[in-house]
């Protein structure tokens, strides 16, 4: 039997930086192109004393089905959270649990859009989220960003010429792959625009916590007195991304819709991560270690920061990220950037094409992205130096 796809999906690639990982699983292999938490980063021994207790005391209760919305002691907590740290939720506002970070697009798209509709986004952007409004029919808009996030007179231009757009999808906060954030002025007039156009906003801040210089933007959802700000976080990048547990901070009019487009796309989350989060909550300090991790994050990107100032520093540009895991590094023109991949693939390097996150992936492309978060203090090291050797076969 021959299957024949449905147009919205044959459109659809593999992601490359899923591909390209398959190669790091390779013996020897410097792992680049991930996008994976350092793994001392990971409360491994909080997570087992806690999963031993909830399954020890009452596994039923984790076993069970439970709430499209999500664990309520979870809810709650992550309410309190929010409204102490980053006061992303109001009165007007309620917490829904979902099945990690992209859920939260899917479910935003399946509810906003219909088949044709245009999503407005950064370009580049996270490969998920751009395949995710790609599933759902959605054309993409790009605006491209500058060292301080979007440019809004280029969002500005785009939004007149795409009225049938129905959301600005943005990364605020060292944007994958930028490593951008995006200052306090535009944050404002991005959601003057969206108000003035009847545009909904995603703001998608799963990187938010991982500042290592540089003080703490407001977020654009803390502005949102119109109810047009969906915010999405997780806990992948500060707990563990296998768990698959985020939240979304939606306004209280579309979230009897939200609810069913959950219901549609898994009907719950699984209840005993939930359970996991909520009990780590209860038992440890949670801001406390975040502090912690941020020393992690901030020794890996200086070091990889001065390797490729060392080792590349004539070959390659980029923007020093203030925190999040990647580097957005810029090629010098008479170079392939395909090739210069395809190099350091053979030399065991792995890195992901920017081609990758782009919204039209046909285009050219002169960057490459850098993860400092999964590999070894020694792997990055070892791997810059590589890449600097192979700039010098493009003099």
């Amino acid at each position: 039997m021959s299957y024949e796809l449905s147009k919205k999906f044959a459109s659809l690639k593999p992601s490359a930086v899923r591909e390209i990982l398959k190669a790091t699983s390779q013996p020897g292999m410097i792992a680049f192109a991930g996008g994976s938490p350092a793994v001392e980063a990971f409360p491994c021994e909080e997570v087992k004393t806690i999963s031993n207790e909830i399954l020890s005391e009452n596994p039923v209760s984790a076993l069970v089905y439970g709430v499209s919305e999500g664990y309520e002691p979870l809810r709650v907590q992550v309410r309190e959270w929010l409204k102490r740290r980053e006061n992303t939720v109001s009165d007007d506002d309620e917490i829904i649990i979902t099945s990690g970070g992209t859920q939260v697009m899917d479910i935003a798209t399946r509810v906003l859009t219909s088949e044709g509709d245009t999503v407005i986004c950064e370009d580049p952007s996270f490969i998920g989220s751009l395949n995710c409004f790609r599933s759902h029919g959605c054309k993409l808009a790009g605006v491209p960003i500058d060292a301080d996030g979007m440019n809004i007179e280029a969002l500005e231009k785009v939004i007149k010429s795409n009225p049938n757009a129905k959301f600005i999808y943005t990364i605020p906060n060292f944007q994958n792959p930028g490593g951008t954030t995006l200052s306090l002025e535009k944050r404002r007039k991005m959601y003057a625009l969206a108000k003035e156009n009847n545009l909904v906003i995603v703001e998608d801040n799963p990187y938010g916590n991982l500042r290592v210089e540089g003080e703490d933007v407001p977020a654009i959802k803390s502005m949102d007195t119109d109810g047009i700000v969906i915010y999405a976080g997780s806990f992948s990048k500060i707990l563990a991304p296998g768990i698959r547990v985020a939240y979304a901070v939606v306004p209280k009019k579309i979230v009897g819709a939200f609810t069913i487009g959950k219901q549609v796309s898994d009907v719950h989350s699984g209840v005993l991560n939930q359970m996991i989060v909520s009990r780590w909550f209860d038992e440890y300090d949670v801001d406390a270690h975040i502090e912690n991790i941020r020393k992690i994050y901030r020794r890996k990107l200086n070091l990889m920061c001065d390797c490729l100032d060392e080792y590349c520093g004539d070959f390659i540009k980029y923007v020093r990220p203030q925190g999040g895991l990647f580097i957005w590094a810029l090629l010098p023109e008479d170079v392939d950037m395909l090739d210069y991949v395809n190099k350091l693939i053979e030399r065991n390097v792995a890195v992901v094409p920017g081609t990758a996150f782009m919204t039209d992936d046909t285009k050219p492309c002169r960057y490459i992205r850098l993860n400092f978060s999964t590999p070894s203090d020694e792997d990055i090291v070892k791997g810059v130096k590589i890449m600097g050797e192979i700039a010098k076969q493009y003099k």
